[in-house]
């Protein structure tokens, strides 16, 4: 972690990451960047579908490899970078083949370390097999949820998922939410855990960091009128007037509140509940 002098108020307890320590070059790979416009919450009529979104700094989209489809055939780190479009870092690999991808790298990937993607895969960090040849007890990241789908769980700095069990064609893993599912043994990860595992402890320090990274005010309902939110209105500082805490929307949210669907169709999937609330 990266500290800062308290030379102003914003500052005195402002953190951040000492990417100098880590990165090894400042320059994209330009084949494999290209320009985009963030949707910053709105929906194809200019309508707000999630809030608090908006503004920041300008960003350069990297595309990084979910599918990981160059099966045995070995890849090396050439450069850690920076990506601006998520929190851990990614490294360039180059393909015994010649080809150049951006993957996520783990947690101790280092420049000229080889991995490959192969079902008969050594078990060490940074490689990729099918989860029913991993051992239980295995820490993964960039986890598929059925085979050839594409990483889609375990992605942000830090994550990992645990395998808990293997069992009739399933493995039960633990996800970062503490909720325990199953997930087809054909599915693939990589082993280990995502890198930049400080990022959740960075203080932004001031508003206008969070500006920069396109996070606008969340203002609370308790300080809005009757007409802009559920809990809004009364005489002074009211309680919402309400037994449960609902969004601006209607919908239960906080406070340890259940909001998933009773019906939806991946429950079948799910051993074990997520813990919510206080912990």
């Amino acid at each position: 972690m990266k500290k800062y002098k308290s030379t102003t108020k914003s500052r005195r307890n402002m953190t951040g990451i000492d990417f100098r320590k880590i990165v090894t070059t400042n320059d994209p790979e330009k084949s494999l960047t290209s320009g985009f416009r963030r949707e910053m919450g709105r929906n194809n009529r200019g309508r707000i579908t999630t809030r608090h979104k908006g503004g920041g700094h300008k960003r350069l989209f990297r595309a990084v490899d979910f599918l990981y489809d160059k099966y045995d055939i070995p890849f090396t780190i050439k450069t850690i970078e920076y990506d601006p479009n998520r929190s851990g870092f990614i490294g360039l690999a180059v393909y015994r083949d010649g080809e150049k991808r951006y993957v996520l790298l783990h947690n101790n990937a280092k420049i000229g370390d080889t991995y490959v993607i192969s079902e008969n895969a050594p078990l060490v960090p940074g490689n990729r097999l099918p989860l029913g040849n991993m051992v239980v007890g295995t820490f993964v990241y960039n986890v598929e949820l059925k085979h050839g789908g594409g990483a889609k769980i375990a992605r942000s700095g830090g994550d990992y998922v645990e395998v808990l069990a293997k069992e009739g064609g399933y493995v039960d893993l633990k996800m970062p939410s503490s909720e325990v599912r199953k997930v087809p043994a054909n599915a693939w990860a990589s082993i280990g855990e995502v890198s930049n595992n400080e990022n959740r402890l960075v203080n932004l320090g001031k508003a206008g960091r969070s500006r920069w990274l396109g996070i606008r005010p969340t203002v609370r309902g308790t300080a809005m009128n009757p007409v802009d939110h559920p809990h809004g209105g009364g005489e002074g500082r009211q309680g919402r007037g309400r037994r449960r805490a609902i969004s601006y929307y209607g919908k239960p949210t906080g406070k340890g509140q259940k909001s998933r669907r009773a019906k939806k169709y991946s429950n079948k999937f799910i051993v074990n509940r997520r813990k919510v609330g206080k912990r």
